[in-house]
């Protein structure tokens, strides 16, 4: 039992009969829905247990996110050279710091270097020297979470960070087998493909039975293998393959090669310095990272604004723990209650992060009450619209009329967010299930969602 479970008297009927179809026991799940206008919740049960919310914890680093640093916050990406630069030619060093920007992708990375190449950079005849002292972690390895370490769910946070941290590799069948072409040259990196076309008739499920894997770190070569379909024809694999700094050289490197530059030295740690940069990229503001971060439930954007949160508090380095001490006191200024909040990474990929509906539903309630309610509202998806909902709930009238955070874990399911009712009233909303059959949870999910729709009063149903 996760708490002290409440009277399930004041639940509707129909939900617990989807939660007993679903083989869920009533004390393996929380709700609290309230009118944004009322005082005390519609619905309450098992409102103070210590839950694991699974990817819907995203609410709480977002919310202390707008509440500590602004909607127009932006992150930093600065560079310096060490050396004149002569008719396009840096006769030294360039020196790249980053500063946590998650939304860092391979458009802006152009971007980027297109600004240093109209600053009169073209060539660099030095090293690159790469500082990512703004954040401090202890070794994190990808695959302790659930041994997928190549998900790119799975990558981790790094102050430079390029594209997610992706590397895309292009699936090309040949007749007779699959060519495999990386997005950005690789170098130092071997690819093997012992991909074997099948005449399977579906398509579905090639990127499981495409495995890659990196069978010798001191040989550097990456091997995909499996059984692709034919009738898939050209797909593009995702992977988590190096850590961020590695990824970042590599992508840089590429990048500038395609535009005709030339980077003859080596790719080594630095420290910048303290003079002001010749460059100075800024990211998107905080908004519209927020609006990435929660509508597609990126574990990477928001494990870089937790300990982005932690450095603005506290200075820099970011560490997990600053991150965790700056989103529980953003809460505490804003009347959440953060008793039985456990942070681990901000972003709910985790086995050991808790908290409760009671708080969930205080912070949107708080979040309603703030000038940035619209801004923290429309980061959130929108149900059978956009997003981690677009494909779910589809049909329903509630389409288009609540914005919602999934989380999604093995064994634990959970949406909360704002409901927009059939008569106009605007809801607090929160469910959150840990079980074994979290997944079958989405019936009673949708069960719920509905009766609050409907304005529907409240039918006992037996426990």
């Amino acid at each position: 039992m996760l708490g002290v479970a409440a009277h399930a008297a004041a639940l509707p009927h129909a939900f617990i009969n989807a939660l007993k179809q679903a083989r869920i026991p009533l004390d393996h799940v929380a709700v609290v829905v309230q009118d944004l206008q009322a005082d005390t919740p519609l619905l309450a049960h098992q409102a103070d247990a210590a839950m694991n919310p699974a990817s819907v914890m995203k609410l709480v680093t977002s919310f202390a996110a707008l509440q500590q640093l602004g909607p127009a916050y932006t992150w930093s990406t600065d560079i310096w050279t060490d050396g004149p630069v002569r008719e396009g030619v840096l006769e030294g060093d360039l020196i790249v710091k980053g500063h946590g920007d998650p939304s860092l992708t391979l458009e802006r990375l152009w971007l980027l270097q297109r600004e240093l190449r109209a600053l009169g950079v073209r060539h660099i005849r030095g090293n690159l020297l790469l500082d990512t002292s703004h954040f401090a972690l202890p070794p994190l390895d990808p695959g302790a979470f659930d041994g997928e370490p190549l998900a790119l769910y799975n990558a981790i946070p790094g102050a430079l960070l390029a594209n997610f941290n992706a590397t895309l590799l292009h699936l090309k069948p040949n007749g007779h087998g699959v060519d495999i072409v990386p997005d950005v040259a690789l170098p130092g990196i071997s690819i093997r493909s012992d991909l074997v076309l099948s005449d399977s008739a579906s398509c579905n499920g090639w990127k499981e039975a495409a495995t890659p894997a990196i069978p010798d770190p001191a040989k550097q070569e990456l091997v995909v293998s499996g059984r692709y379909p034919a009738r898939c024809g050209e797909q593009t694999l995702s992977l988590n393959l190096f850590e961020p700094v590695v990824t970042f050289d590599f992508i840089f490197r590429g990048l500038w090669t395609e535009a005709g530059g030339t980077l003859a030295g080596s790719t080594l740690p630095g420290m910048a310095p303290s003079t002001p940069p010749l460059l100075r990229f800024a990211s998107p503001p905080l908004t519209d990272v927020l609006t990435s971060l929660n509508k597609y439930s990126n574990n990477l954007m928001t494990r870089n604004l937790f300990l982005t949160l932690g450095a603005q508090a506290y200075g820099a380095p970011a560490t997990l723990d600053k991150g965790a001490r700056a989103v529980a006191a953003a809460l505490t200024r804003r009347g959440v209650s953060t008793h039985k909040l456990v942070l681990e990474n901000g972003a709910g990929l985790s086995r050991i992060e808790r908290v409760s509906a009671t708080t969930l539903n205080q912070l949107l309630r708080a979040a309603y009450a703030s000038p940035l309610f619209s801004e923290f509202e429309s980061s959130l998806p929108l149900l059978a619209i956009d997003g981690t909902l677009k494909r779910r709930f589809n049909g329903s009238p509630l389409a288009g009329r609540a914005h919602l955070k999934t989380g999604t874990l093995r064994d634990a399911s959970a949406l909360a967010g704002y409901v927009y009712t059939a008569s106009g009233r605007r809801m607090a909303f929160v469910i959150l299930v840990n079980h074994a059959n979290a997944k079958q949870a989405q019936s009673a999910q949708h069960v719920l969602l509905e009766w609050v729709w409907n304005d529907s009063p409240v039918q006992a149903g037996p426990p």
